[in-house]
């Protein structure tokens, strides 16, 4: 018998809190909730029905609770974790757990978009989360359809390969990148999703920059072609496309400025050296994981 946990992040969500906790029951061993820093009732609701409690005595944000419920489970089996505030169907995770028992996948995510768009999603959120799941394939190399799920499942094999260094909720990104770096196998199953329910109070835009941000300081130690290489090629042509020009005007007798031409030779040799960083590292990071 395998032991499954659910690990609940929850800041002031007293609401919707008490009736996920009854309904994961249904389907796992037991159930931690991360009272993250909540001002209202949340601790007090989730042990009146039934679950262990985690409390933070300030809010630390998502990836810092998620840290704090992976430690408290370190001796589960299989580890979901789901949102708090009632947008995940808790009756789905049979369905995430299924291939981690089956010993087909390491990590499972829960995706509202494998069959394509959702209807239930507004466009300003899928806009926002698919330059997300670009940027977030880009540094781990996978083909996930929905990088900032919440609703996810890992084996006891997958525990080890979490940093947890994003304490916001960058660390959905943060954990496709780590657990692909580590070799883990990937794989989504569908999964539907509530948007009647959202009480969040981050802005979506300065939440979405922030989240991207971190992905790109991930994408500089995992992806140095993407984050060096490509824009040195960019800077490069662009470059070299001046030169060519002010090296035509050259020949045709045409007067040249030389502030623009110092501009082009200076852009060509940025970009050299860009792309010729970004080969190094990658070079370096192969080798390194080769001797792993």
């Amino acid at each position: 018998m395998s032991k499954i946990v659910a690990l609940l992040p929850a800041f002031n969500e007293e609401v919707a809190l008490g009736s996920i906790i009854l309904r994961c029951k249904e389907h796992v061993d037991k159930i931690i909730v991360i009272d993250d820093g909540s001002t209202d009732s949340t601790s007090k609701v989730a042990e009146l029905a039934g679950a262990e409690v985690i409390r933070h005595h300030k809010n630390m944000g998502k990836g810092a609770a998620l840290k704090s419920g992976f430690q408290a489970a370190n001796d589960a089996d299989v580890i979901i974790t789901i949102d708090s505030d009632a947008q995940h169907n808790p009756d789905e995770i049979p369905l995430l757990v299924a291939p981690i028992l089956e010993g087909k996948a390491d990590v499972v995510n829960g995706s509202r978009y494998i069959t394509g768009a959702d209807e239930n999603t507004p466009a300003y959120r899928r806009v926002g989360q698919k330059v997300l799941d670009k940027a977030t394939n880009m540094s781990s190399g996978l083909h996930t359809t929905d990088t900032q799920s919440g609703f996810r499942a890992f084996s006891s094999k997958s525990f080890p390969f979490f940093r947890f260094e994003e304490k916001g909720f960058g660390v959905e990104s943060e954990m496709l990148v780590d657990a692909a770096q580590a070799g883990l196998t990937v794989i989504e199953v569908e999964i539907g999703v509530r948007y009647d329910v959202d009480g969040s109070t981050k802005n979506p835009v300065s939440h979405g920059i922030r989240v991207l941000f971190k992905i790109f300081q991930d994408m500089e130690l995992n992806r140095p072609l993407y984050y060096f290489a490509t824009p040195g090629l960019l800077i490069f042509l662009i470059g070299a496309s001046l030169g060519l020009l002010f090296l035509r005007d050259y020949m045709l007798g045409i007067s040249i400025n030389i502030g623009p031409t110092m501009l082009a030779i200076m852009l060509t040799l940025f970009g050299t050296f860009m792309m010729f960083t970004g080969i190094i590292l990658d070079s370096m990071g192969r080798m390194i994981r080769q001797n792993r």
